[in-house]
């Protein structure tokens, strides 16, 4: 099936009247043509003010442009003061933030971490960085994040793990109170990514806070950025000052260059962080730009079989970092993946992430498929995955029917049906709202303009 274009789109439309649809209508001068984005709209990219080039300005004319300088100390006193926790030490990316929890949590070689499933790899690759074995946790409906129910029977499974690596899926807070029970019940430590998540809150606190160590990035494409740039964040004096020296290249107190223990060059540059301490004035205008998104998308998708990424609204309040659509299962056209490749067969009335992402392509919008689960992932298709009902390997039997639907009637691999039937929309913060409301109507057309006035077909 080739993406519907312009043209293609305005050639032909379906009225609707009464409780019927009445017959095609050739093309019409009335028919306004939907062309192109001239310019990009962007999944999420950076959004600059001018006031980070005045702290990058004061690192250069200072002559502060190592990892060292007024503009590290700041950002890390800002950090604390925002999140509320007591030490945050400034690093390279999150990934390093994340590499340096991993080491505080004494991963390793052969030691089992639980991990969250629906994730980008960063939050995974750091444990096997020491040596460790990442097994994944089942993701659930109702945040798209770690499910405690399957972080349960994992330890049942595996008693002996004692590090649960826990994420916050596009900027929503996960079951924090639940999954924290089960780690308390099993004396297990917490290392929380909150890459995504930064500004977000469950029951009034920072995600960032609710691990023993916590992690937080600004990459390009976060709430604020640096360009690059990450956080190790904690309320233990020991670990911050531990990282501080390990990303340093754990120089020891030597009139000479002495080491006596492995070391990395992760600290992060005074210029990055020159841009971060201009960008932080302006996080809650950004979270407040992303919820607006959120909204308009959940107000112009309500009469579509689909929902968008869900939150705990009575417990949290997401930093809406990218705004998601899940399609019914009953609005799924047919729709295949390979490792590379994905088809679909188009159908009147169904759609599937597939097509929406690539007619969103055609009119130059970026979307994105949701993150690939980690037990889906080729480099850790040996590592075990646990779901709310145990073992979530091997589940399907040559000989009986079933197996990939749970006790409760629902799919038993939760991520891998999420990933499915799920897509990122454009979420950019300068995104207009006629630039959105197009993106709406586009996704509309996907869907052949089910219970408007017209729609668009190919």
């Amino acid at each position: 099936k080739r993406s519907r274009n312009a043209e293609e789109s305005s050639s032909y439309i379906y009225t609707k009247q009464n409780q019927g649809l009445e017959g095609i209508v050739m093309r019409s001068d009335n028919v306004k043509k939907f062309e192109p984005f001239a310019k990009k709209v962007w999944l999420s990219s950076p959004t600059m003010h001018g006031e980070e080039l005045k702290y990058v300005t004061e690192a250069y004319e200072t002559n502060w442009m190592s990892t060292v300088g007024k503009n590290i100390d700041e950002v890390e006193r800002i950090t604390c003061a925002k999140v509320g926790c007591k030490y945050a030490v400034a690093l390279s990316a999150g990934t390093a933030a994340l590499h340096m929890a991993v080491k505080l949590a004494g991963i390793k070689p052969g030691k089992k971490v639980f991990c969250s499933d629906m994730t980008f790899d960063a939050t995974v690759n750091p444990v096997v960085y020491e040596g460790g074995e990442p097994v994944f946790i089942d993701t659930e409906y109702d945040t798209w994040n770690m499910d405690p129910v399957a972080l349960s029977k994992a330890f049942e499974l595996y008693p002996e793990v004692r590090t649960v690596v826990i994420a916050h899926l596009y900027g929503t807070p996960g079951k924090i109170e639940e999954i924290k029970a089960v780690c308390d019940k099993y004396g297990a430590i917490i290392i929380e990514d909150a890459a995504e998540s930064l500004g977000a809150s469950y029951q009034g606190e920072q995600t960032g806070t609710f691990g023993d160590y916590n992690c937080i990035s600004f990459n390009g494409n976060k709430i604020i950025t640096g360009s690059s740039g990450g956080m190790l964040l904690t309320d233990d004096l020991e670990a911050a000052n531990k990282v501080r020296k390990w990303s340093t290249q754990s120089r020891e107190n030597a009139p000479w260059y002495q080491h006596e223990e492995l070391g990395y060059n992760y600290r992060m540059s005074n210029v990055i962080a020159g841009v971060v301490r201009g960008q932080y004035p302006y996080l809650e205008e950004h979270i407040a730009q992303k919820k607006a998104i959120y909204e308009r998308y959940k107000e112009g998708f309500k009469d579509l079989p689909v929902m968008m990424n869900p939150f705990d609204a009575k417990k949290s309040e997401p930093n809406f970092w990218l705004s998601c659509l899940l399609l019914d299962s009953e609005a799924m056209c047919k729709q295949v993946r390979s490792e590379q490749e994905a088809l679909y067969i188009s159908e009147r009335g169904k759609s599937c992430p597939t097509e929406i992402l690539e007619t969103l392509a055609a009119y130059n919008a970026e979307g994105r498929p949701i993150w690939k689960p980690m037990h889906m992932q080729p480099i850790y298709r040996m590592n075990g995955f646990v779901n709310r009902e145990g073992s979530g390997r091997a589940k399907t039997n040559a000989y009986i029917s079933g197996g990939s639907v749970g006790k409760d009637g629902m799919p038993l691999d939760v991520g891998m049906d999420i990933f499915h039937r799920g897509l990122c929309l454009p979420s950019d913060n300068k995104m207009t709202a006629e630039e959105q409301e197009k993106v709406i109507e586009i996704v509309w057309g996907c869907f052949e303009k089910i219970n408007r006035n017209f729609y668009y077909l190919k």
